[in-house]
């Protein structure tokens, strides 16, 4: 009897299905994308037995040490995780290349001590793994590396070594054996985290895999890639810069407000557990356009320069580019500035960059992102010992951001002066505590005021 498959088309770049080929992507407007792969094949087992069978029990008679936390002895990963790894979890890390991921896992794996881990890799050779750990410095003389993309050879493995810890770099090179198609396709990405999560699952052991991303940012694969892990972390920033970003955008077992940050040095990937004094090693020089901003990522507060520099423009339509902040919330902002305070931003060019290559999403860096550019376009240095935290609305209101007393206490601790934060927020505020002085505002004039005060001071 003759086997009989089963093809669809997919498409390369976001994973979209068709039964037939077409020429444009409906969902991601990508031409010439689609590629026939084989999904189904008669007469293959298309699933893998383990021998496990799982039985239906009651939510009180689940035990609760099963879901004990483990540290990964790495303050910032343990904090975007929401505490360690949770024994049975699938969690995906995607970043761009060159950025540090296989550096961050590999540090993770020599540094979890007391503990297997079968670190498998399909894009570098066991000698290249060792060059890298050399630089690193072992710790773990129990961290085992392979060299495989087969999934059936690997669990193979991992049933001779039972390893508490498996990282997978990268699940676009594994290949199996179900799926007629060659690795990194679509139905190969599906499968291959399928057994992986399987496995995770029937055997309470955590599995870290790596992806790769697309041209647009989104991780390369299937969406449903995606639903099927536990947590979903984004490695991210700037190559220019040594810090780099840690943030879940998905996380079954924790929070997605939190952020890691790393420095990337010599002998790897260094925590950075108070990230405010390094991004404000010159807040001392005194220099139009730059005002202190203190934001909040996660649980942790985050002081950080903003830099703005306002000019006439040089052509017909003003520029408007933003590094670090969103370009269509600053559009808002010099609107609401024109609007409500008068100020002719219309025809300048305006630019704005976060120093140290981070990316801020907290509303709170509006107040200093508007007092950067007003400073720039008056020519009028800040204070430096001056730091702000405020949401703007659009009748020009200075709204309450969460959280106040955590970033005042921040802002003291650093030694700063003075904070302008909103008038809304002064409730329940014991002022005392703080040696900081505290000016709240409640609308951009109240700015406005200070700024002309010390114009003419």
């Amino acid at each position: 009897m003759a086997i009989k498959s089963k093809t669809a088309f997919f498409c390369q770049n976001c994973g979209n299905q068709s039964p037939k080929w077409i020429g444009r992507c409906p969902a991601c407007g990508e031409w010439n994308t689609f590629v026939e792969e084989v999904i189904k094949i008669e007469g293959k087992t298309v699933r893998r037995e383990d021998g496990r069978s799982q039985k239906p029990i009651r939510v009180s008679e689940i035990k609760g040490e099963e879901g004990k936390r483990r540290s990964t002895n790495n303050g910032e990963l343990d904090r975007v995780l929401g505490g360690g790894l949770v024994p049975g979890s699938l969690i995906l890390v995607g970043g761009e290349p060159g950025i540090g991921k296989s550096t961050l896992l590999l540090q993770v794996a020599l540094q979890m001590k007391d503990m297997r881990i079968l670190y498998v890799t399909g894009e570098e050779s066991a000698q290249q793994i060792r060059m890298r750990a050399d630089r690193i410095g072992i710790k773990n003389t129990d961290c085992l590396i392979l060299t495989e993309t087969s999934t059936a050879m690997i669990l193979q493995h991992i049933e001779e070594v039972a390893p508490g810890l498996v990282i997978i770099d990268s699940i676009q090179t594994l290949q199996t054996d179900i799926i007629d198609s060659s690795a990194g396709s679509i139905s190969q990405i599906r499968e291959c985290a399928a057994e992986m999560q399987r496995y995770a699952k029937t055997s309470a052991t955590p599995v870290i895999l790596i992806g790769h991303i697309t041209k647009d940012g989104s991780l390369a694969g299937p969406k449903i890639l995606e639903h099927m892990v536990d947590t979903v972390l984004q490695f991210e920033g700037d190559l220019h810069y040594q810090y780099r970003i840690l943030r879940a955008s998905k996380n079954r077992f924790g929070s997605t407000d939190e952020m890691g940050i790393f420095e990337m040095s010599s002998t790897g990937l260094r925590e950075v557990s108070n990230p405010s004094e390094l991004l404000l090693a010159n807040r001392d020089v005194t220099l139009s356009g730059n005002a202190i901003s203190v934001s909040l990522e996660g649980q942790r507060p985050l002081l950080l320069e903003t830099q703005a520099l306002v000019s006439t423009a040089a052509y017909g339509t003003p520029q408007r580019s933003a590094t670090g902040f969103d370009v269509r919330r600053l559009g808002m902002l010099l609107a609401v500035l024109e609007k409500r305070a008068g100020f002719r931003l219309s025809v300048k060019d305006v630019f704005l960059n976060m120093a140290g290559g981070l990316r801020i999403t907290d509303p709170a860096a509006d107040l200093a992102v508007v007092a950067a550019i007003l400073s720039s376009d008056k020519n009028l240095p800040l204070d430096h010992s001056f730091c702000f935290t405020g949401e703007i609305g659009l009748s020009g209101e200075i709204r309450p951001v969460n959280r106040i007393e955590t970033r005042i206490a921040e802002a003291d601790r650093l030694g700063f002066g003075t904070i302008l934060l909103p008038a809304n927020n002064m409730k329940g505020i014991d002022a005392k505590r703080f040696r900081i002085q505290i000016l709240p505002l409640r609308h951009l004039g109240d700015l406005l005021k200070y700024l002309n005060q010390k114009e003419k001071g």
